[in-house]
């Protein structure tokens, strides 16, 4: 699995803390009220955005174990979380071969972000086992959900936000990708185990505000289309040149955030 750089990160948070779904993550919250310490391990942590939004929520003590493969990003998340007064550890680990049951040892709450419409539906099963194995509470949020809607509208709007989606199911190091089915699969292997599910949407709406965030992520889109060779490389062009020439685009992506607590009997 390969990392992402720090400045499409650091582009993207702002929306990513503003898009959280507040009941999902109240309701998270509410669980861990009172206690003296809540240790938490976060997935793919990139440069640390999900702590720096959800410890400030979270406000009792707290141990923050993250976990990235990228050794550049842990070292920034390293750095930016030793200045949040919660304790944290950074530990390199590549996702799509470890086993996860190890690392989650001890922990209270495992969570990520943005992180598991590129799991695959098998690692998505082998990790609800390890979380519900270690009987962990998991959060995660921004996770994709395949919608996608364009203002003001080109007639490949549709055709691109298939081949797109299409694209996210490809394998991006764990197999083929669940995509925008990921919240679904997260759902069904918590129930599996007698998992309570909150699920609430989280969606991007990238207006003028978030113009440089709006073009970097449809640039992606355009290079990821091109990929799969469902849409003319001609109607790609076009149709990035019409959301470039908008000066009042908006751009509205889908997420989903979903919360799993372990049974309590």
């Amino acid at each position: 699995m390969s990392g992402f750089s720090p400045d499409w990160l650091a582009l993207r948070e702002p929306a990513d803390h503003a898009s959280i779904n507040a009941a999902v993550r109240a309701a998270c919250v509410r669980v861990f009220a009172g206690r003296d310490i809540v240790r938490i391990v976060d997935l793919g942590c990139g440069t640390g955005s999900n702590l720096r939004s959800l410890a400030p929520a979270l406000g009792v003590r707290q141990h923050w174990m993250l976990i990235d493969n990228d050794p550049a990003l842990l070292e920034i998340a390293g750095t930016s979380a030793a200045l949040s007064g919660v304790e944290v550890a950074c530990k390199r680990v590549d996702l799509a071969s470890v086993e996860f049951r190890p690392l989650l040892s001890g922990a209270d709450l495992v969570t990520a972000s943005a992180l598991f419409d590129l799991f695959s539906v098998e690692a998505i099963e082998r990790l609800a086992a390890a979380i519900a194995a270690e009987r962990c509470a998991f959060y995660t949020v921004l996770t994709y959900d395949g919608i996608a809607a364009f203002l003001p509208e080109h007639p490949a709007d549709g055709d691109m936000r298939e081949a797109f989606n299409q694209h996210q199911r490809t394998d991006k190091g764990f197999g083929p990708a669940a995509g925008p089915n990921a919240s679904d699969a997260l759902a069904a292997a918590f129930a599996r185990y007698g998992y309570s599910v909150v699920r609430g949407k989280s969606p991007w709406v990238l207006d003028a505000h978030h113009r440089t965030l709006r073009r970097e992520l449809e640039r992606g889109w355009a290079a990821a289309v091109r990929e799969t060779g469902l849409v003319h490389p001609a109607t790609i062009d076009d149709w990035l040149a019409h959301r470039n020439a908008a000066s009042s685009a908006v751009t509205i992506i889908g997420h989903e955030d979903l919360l799993a607590l372990p049974p309590t009997a």
